[in-house]
């Protein structure tokens, strides 16, 4: 079944993210755009192999679990999207071919390939649009005084070629926290830490960044880690435990420190 109707899910399939710890008094609010390879019913498997929808194409391995153990330690909100971004990218607005990728990688998306325009509609309105009211929403509660922390995992090898780099600290046009963590990192964490790495705003990651912190001028910073280092729980516990000990210092520093 293809969705071309109102609505891309089904009202026994849930809401397009989840909110956890929604009242929290700590100013930072945990994105997490990737965080579940889970297709809507109405799309089937788009085409795609179990492999393929459980690689790094459907989903960011490890996010989700960093950034609600993230929330946890600093006692923040975090969101999280509920379904694959190969229904829709939640970091990438409604033009960008990545939004509904036809081609994610070495994979083709036959599930994507030709979209009408009310079928992308179907899942701007019931994907995209939700997610980013949450995190709208989310950061207005708590004023100006907001930090906005993206959560993502990468792959070790892309198109043959491996990557050194573990953990990466990515910022568009506001460097204030990014410049922050980098500058604290050598003391809080044992990976191997870059900036804008393995990609960069030149990329086109930094939509949920661009679109909610950038022109307010709020605190942000996206930080992506390598996912064979999150493939245990330990591994998973032990990256929130660093990042939680980097972002609490960088927001205490000068450079990073809340208004």
């Amino acid at each position: 079944m293809d969705a071309d109707l109102h609505s891309i899910l089904a009202a026994d399939e849930g809401p397009a993210l989840r909110v956890v710890n929604a009242n929290a008094a700590s100013p930072v609010v945990i994105v997490c755009e990737h965080a579940s390879n889970r297709l809507p019913r109405a799309l089937g498997n788009l085409g795609l192999d179990e492999a393929a929808l459980s690689s790094h194409i459907a989903w960011d391995p490890g996010a989700l679990a960093v950034a609600l153990a993230l929330g946890t330690a600093l006692g923040a909100t975090v969101i999280a999207a509920n379904f694959s971004r190969l229904a829709y990218d939640c970091n990438r607005p409604p033009e960008a071919p990545g939004a509904m990728p036809a081609r994610s990688e070495v994979y083709e998306v036959p599930g994507n390939a030709r979209l009408g325009d009310a079928q992308k509609q179907a899942r701007v309105q019931g994907l995209y649009k939700p997610f980013h009211a949450a995190v709208a929403d989310a950061l207005a509660a708590r004023g100006a005084g907001a930090v906005l922390v993206t959560i993502h995992s990468f792959t070790p090898v892309y198109f043959g070629q491996p990557r050194a780099v573990e953990l990466g600290i990515l910022h568009d046009q506001d460097s204030r926290l990014a410049d922050a963590m980098l500058a604290q990192a050598a003391a809080h964490t044992t990976l191997k830490t870059e900036r804008n790495q393995p990609y960069g705003a030149d990329d086109g990651v930094t939509h949920t960044l661009q679109r909610h912190a950038i022109k307010s001028g709020i605190l942000n910073v996206m930080i992506e880690i390598r996912n064979d280092l999150l493939a245990s729980a330990a591994g998973q516990a032990k990256a929130a435990q660093e990042l939680a000990s980097l972002l609490s210092a960088a927001l205490a520093s000068p450079r990073g420190a809340v208004a």
